[in-house]
């Protein structure tokens, strides 16, 4: 259930839903549109760090525990954002299955592709159905966090690069299918450091860490968190069914080699 203790005090009255936001880049686009007033209501499967990670983030934050490839649960989280704050304006689907190890083809069950294929595509399909009738009545937006991986994908991600390919055709699909109402954009992070600011002042990248990147820098959670209240904002109220690629240049610089 919703935890909330505190009444609403967001400065520009808007509601927004993060997924995947106990952590790393969602908990990163939580803390940048609270401080642009927003009210943010955090979900991740982790009840305890989620919780907690709203009360750090102060009277603007709410926490729900939430599978979002369980219909039940994304059906149940909509209805309590909705009995609590009457409105929803935003939409961020950022919860993924990720791989940093990567998985060979030839160890890769189907369990497993099940699994990556349910929370990274028909998570945010699921979400976009229940949120759909909330969002068009304020003239909302959806941003689905989407990877570099799509187009140019690492050895053995095939699951990852997969589930986010389909993202961005849903993408394009719901632009259209919800228009003009409702904007729907992606967001493609490449390398991206998006250890917790705590983690990355206790030990920043060094030289050598940049160096590995095609264009010399690596980004930060607040490059694509940046990137994401931009497009949730009136700024970009023309934007709708578009890429955005936050990568430093990787995509075209990049080569493989031994």
């Amino acid at each position: 259930m919703i935890e909330l203790s505190t009444p609403t005090t967001g400065t520009n009255g808007r509601v927004a839903l993060v997924t995947g936001a106990a952590r790393g880049i969602g908990l990163g686009i939580s803390a940048w549109l609270i401080s642009e007033g927003w009210q943010v209501v955090l979900t991740d499967l982790d009840r305890v760090r989620g919780s907690k990670v709203a009360k750090v983030l102060g009277d603007n934050a709410w926490f729900i525990a939430m599978d979002v490839s369980n219909e039940g649960q994304v059906a149940l989280g909509v209805a309590e954002v909705l009995g609590q704050f009457g409105r929803l304006d935003a939409l961020v689907c950022n919860a993924a299955v990720a791989d940093p190890h990567n998985t060979t083809l030839e160890s890769l069950d189907l369990a497993y592709w099940n699994r990556v294929l349910a929370v990274n595509l028909s998570g945010p399909m699921l979400l976009a159905k229940h949120c759909a009738p909330y969002l068009r009545a304020h003239s909302g937006a959806i941003v689905n966090l989407a990877s570099t991986r799509a187009g140019q994908s690492e050895p053995d991600t095939e699951a990852y690069a997969a589930s986010k390919g389909g993202l961005l055709a849903l993408t394009h699909a719901l632009a259209i299918s919800l228009g003009p109402e409702i904007r729907v954009n992606a967001v493609s992070p490449g390398w991206i450091d998006a250890r917790d600011p705590s983690a990355r002042r206790a030990e920043p990248l060094t030289d050598a860490d940049h160096a590995q990147h095609p264009a010399g820098r690596v980004g930060t959670v607040e490059d694509v968190a940046a990137m994401v209240a931009w497009l949730l904002s009136k700024n970009a109220g023309f934007v709708t069914g578009q890429e955005f690629v936050v990568d430093g240049g990787m995509t075209k610089k990049m080569i493989y080699s031994e």
